[in-house]
């Protein structure tokens, strides 16, 4: 009875296309070897990703600092290596700005936020001077987060048990004063997580509650104290009007919940999951309404699918692993090898190897073809808002972009890329109102005329002996010369990676070009018969 019962809740066979996902962890080559990774037992991520660098926080006498690693740099890491250290206290929490990738923040037990530019070339020595300070918490700072479509929008959660929101967009290098202050919390915050255009705040806090809030205004729309779930971290899932938590049960066993958006007062669905003591954290990848759960103390992440009714939480799969992970970082969509059919990237902290050990969460497929359907639109590096936008009660979702090769830009390079044109927008919206999501051949024709126009006018602004010194987002002006046999390798991959990858932007734009021909033709014979 109870066998059959457990079958029609979770049938042994399921028409998933994500059901054989694997995990795949690099080879010792392809690992971050020697880094000293930081031992402290705040529960945080303390690892950083995106397409260019990856972040960790790192062990440091007097002070606290973090290593930015050129992401391609990868066996041992020399030990003098430079570091970002200008706070005067332990690192707690680093996050890189979504829309510019040579942009960084971190914040620390000196009660301060600071944001740091990340320089093109190599890192020759310690940075110590930041872009810009924030003061106005008065314990120490243990989250934050960047707004997901706003430009310049930065949250900040202390031990004052204040969340603070910051508007980056002045030439002040120290800002005091904050926009908005919430003050909803009686003890501190454990966890910050949005919804997908940003309008909505779910936070977990020490005193064992969820709240859903909304930031601009400062009130709490929901709020959940559940008794037998006490909450660690919480999690928006995409926009399925649904939030996910990590927790521990009454009888301190690792407990995982779902809860419906718009009724807190009970889960729609709580497990236990182990006797373990390691905090959980929650990753959602809303392009394929995949849900990771990786286990700090462990080497495990478990996966699972989300679907929209019951039972809502479809157990995929789990990876196992016997180095225990002490941190975690996780690679943005438009870093990954879609060659090779990768859907998610981790970034797994391994402090008594002092090693980070990248784990590539695969779809097993034959072809090499570019596969469509596991890469739908996914969020891009431009923001849908400014800051002002957002504060005056703007809503918007992310501008989203296609992963396939020659689409258009997926990086984040700030010196060339202009603000996402509205016109780009507004057929969105169309597209939208229409009754659907805009189609993939649109969407790709569109932004291959914005990828060209761009490049068209980088081109013009450029003096012809600087029209190709860029490699990979990094000036190879400014680059210093290899002093190391290794640093010499990595300049020589790096090199071969532009040739191969101007060598598919020769073939693109052949293939772009014959295409807008065969449009232009197409537009002219419905011209002549109108």
């Amino acid at each position: 009875m109870f066998l059959s019962l457990q079958m029609s809740w979770h049938p042994q066979y399921r028409s998933s296309k994500f059901r054989h996902v694997y995990g795949k962890a690099a080879s010792k080559e392809k690992c971050y070897d020697c880094v000293p990774i930081t031992r402290n037992v705040h529960d945080n991520h303390f690892c950083a990703v995106n397409p260019h660098f990856i972040a960790v926080v790192t062990e440091c006498a007097g002070g606290g600092a973090f290593l930015v690693i050129p992401i391609h740099q990868t066996g041992k890491l020399d030990p003098h290596y430079p570091k970002i250290c200008g706070h005067k206290g332990n690192v707690l929490d680093i996050k890189w700005n979504p829309f510019n990738d040579f942009v960084i923040a971190s914040c620390s037990e000196d009660a301060t936020v600071k944001i740091w530019d990340i320089p093109k070339h190599l890192l020759t020595r310690n940075i110590t001077s930041p872009k810009k300070e924030l003061l106005g918490h008065v314990r120490r700072v243990g989250l934050i987060e960047w707004h997901p479509t706003a430009d310049n929008i930065l949250f900040s959660s202390g031990y004052d048990y204040k969340i603070m929101i910051w508007n980056l967009d002045t030439k002040d290098a120290v800002i005091s004063n904050p926009v908005k202050i919430l003050d909803a919390h009686k003890d501190v915050v454990l966890s910050m997580s949005f919804n997908t255009d940003g309008s909505l705040l779910a936070t977990a806090c020490r005193d064992r509650k969820i709240r859903l809030i909304d930031p601009r205004a400062g009130t709490v729309l929901q709020e959940a104290s559940y008794k037998s779930h006490k909450v660690n971290k919480v999690l928006f899932l995409g926009n399925v009007k649904k939030l996910f938590s990590t927790g521990t049960s009454q009888w301190n066993n690792r407990q995982i919940a779902l809860w419906d958006q718009n009724d807190l007062s009970v889960p729609l669905l709580e497990e236990d999951l182990d006797g373990s003591s390691g905090l959980l954290f929650p990753f959602y990848d809303s392009d394929t309404h995949m849900l990771y759960v990786v286990g700090k103390g462990d080497g495990n992440i478990r996966y699972y699918e989300i679907s929209p009714e019951k039972p809502y939480l479809n157990y995929l799969m789990e990876y196992h692993s016997h180095l225990p992970q002490k941190g975690i970082g996780m690679m943005p969509k438009r870093g990954l090898e879609v060659s090779a059919c990768e859907i998610f990237r981790f970034y797994k902290l391994i402090p008594t190897k002092s090693l980070i050990e990248p784990i590539s969460m695969i779809v097993p497929r034959r072809s090499e073809s570019y596969q469509e359907d596991i890469y739908p639109l996914t969020t891009g590096a431009q923001p849908a808002l400014t800051a002002q936008e957002w504060l005056n009660g703007v809503n918007k979702g992310p501008l989203l972009v296609s992963l396939r090769p020659g689409s258009g830009d997926v990086t984040s390079l700030p010196q060339f890329l202009e603000p996402e044109p509205v016109m780009k927008t507004m057929d969105q919206s169309q597209h939208q109102h229409q009754g659907g999501r805009m189609p993939l051949e649109d969407m790709q024709k569109t932004s291959e005329i914005e990828d060209r126009r761009k490049h068209l006018k980088m081109e013009e602004k450029l003096p012809k002996n600087e029209q190709m010194c860029l490699s990979n987002g990094f000036d190879v002006f400014e680059c210093p010369s290899p002093k190391t046999e290794n640093e010499l390798l990595q300049m020589f991959y790096r090199q071969q990676e532009e040739i191969r990858r101007l060598r598919e932007l020769v073939n693109q734009r052949d293939v772009q070009i014959k295409q807008l021909e065969l449009e232009l033709r197409n537009l002219c014979t419905d011209t002549g018969s109108y």
